[in-house]
């Protein structure tokens, strides 16, 4: 006679039987609604400049070793309790020549990004901070450090999260109404909300188009970002081997997007870019001749997160 086999046991991280499934796997569905960009647009395109040089792990920063991410030599083992001068030089290029490459490239075109701005790089650097203000770019706030907040106590988050808010309307004369962390923690998303005065949370990858969703008790806008229509690829596998690899894909992406905004459903879609790495000149050149292709589309609405966030409240305000 066969007995029945015990019960699983629950991870304690499950959903008991009954408990409402916190995420949305629905969306919008079949139906997205027609965003109404601007000028009648087919697409809403965000380009995203991650400043975070002199905030990854540093024993400079109090940290017990040296970065391991995204620069050009991956992975390995940190260096414990001193400096690694090979890492941080790579991530000190991105703050003295990536980066105004990469502004040149926008003025250029006459476009506009929005700066996903890490508060400990902004400080380290003021006169590149000044300058994206200067030159009219959005400076949001991603975190007081380019660190893994996932296991970092509450209340030191939510100190932080202050701390780089006054840093950076310190530094440019605006406080910054949007929030991206990149890797958060199990509060990240409540205390944005809990400090208040964000337009939007881009600490997502879940659509094509902005939505909310409430926090703390108050609808909150989530414009989502990209991981995969990014620059890191170049530095995790698998990810871009060459140049014209990413250049392919970002066009592949636009004329997608475009497509199905000509067929009456126009999206949103946002492009990362990091200064050490695009703003190396080979890839450089990759993106200059995206942004020319962009500029020729003619129904292609750049925008900063800012004004598609400010765009969405009052064209599609919450229920």
């Amino acid at each position: 006679m066969s007995k029945t086999p015990p019960p699983h046991p629950v991870a304690p991280h499950v959903m008991a039987p009954g408990t409402t499934y916190p995420r949305d796997l629905r969306g919008y569905g079949a139906t997205p609604p027609d965003p109404r960009w601007p000028n009648g647009a087919k697409l809403a395109l965000s380009f995203v400049l991650n400043y975070e040089e002199g905030g990854e792990n540093t024993v400079l920063n109090g940290d017990a070793g040296s970065e391991l991410y995204l620069h050009e030599v991956p992975g390995g083992s940190p260096t414990l309790g001193e400096r690694n001068r090979t890492v941080e030089t790579q991530f000190d290029y991105g703050a003295r020549a990536g980066v105004w490459r990469v502004m040149r490239l926008f003025a250029a075109h006459g476009l506009k990004f929005t700066v996903y701005g890490v508060g400990r790089a902004l400080e380290l650097n003021p006169d590149v901070t000044r300058a994206f203000a200067a030159a009219g770019h959005e400076v949001a706030s991603h975190g007081w450090r380019w660190i893994d907040y996932h296991s970092m106590p509450e209340a030191e988050e939510r100190a932080e999260i202050a701390r780089c808010v006054e840093t950076i309307e310190r530094l440019t004369g605006k406080r910054p109404v949007g929030w991206y962390t990149g890797r958060i923690s199990p509060n990240t998303r409540r205390l944005v909300a809990e400090h208040g005065g964000f337009l939007y949370d881009s600490d997502s990858y879940d659509d094509d188009l902005p939505h909310y969703i409430e926090v703390a008790g108050r609808p909150q806008l989530i414009i989502p970002y990209t991981l995969d229509a990014n620059d890191m690829k170049f530095a995790v596998p698998p990810g871009f081997g060459d140049p014209d690899g990413f250049e392919r894909y970002l066009r592949d992406a636009v004329e997608m997007l475009r497509a199905e905004g000509a067929a009456g459903a126009p999206k949103m879609m946002s492009v990362g870019l990091h200064c050490r790495l695009v703003g190396r000149p080979g890839r450089a050149a990759s993106l200059a001749r995206f942004l020319d292709h962009v500029v020729a589309c003619g129904d292609v609405w750049v925008a900063t997160r800012e004004e598609i966030a400010r765009h969405w409240w009052a064209t599609h305000p919450p229920k």
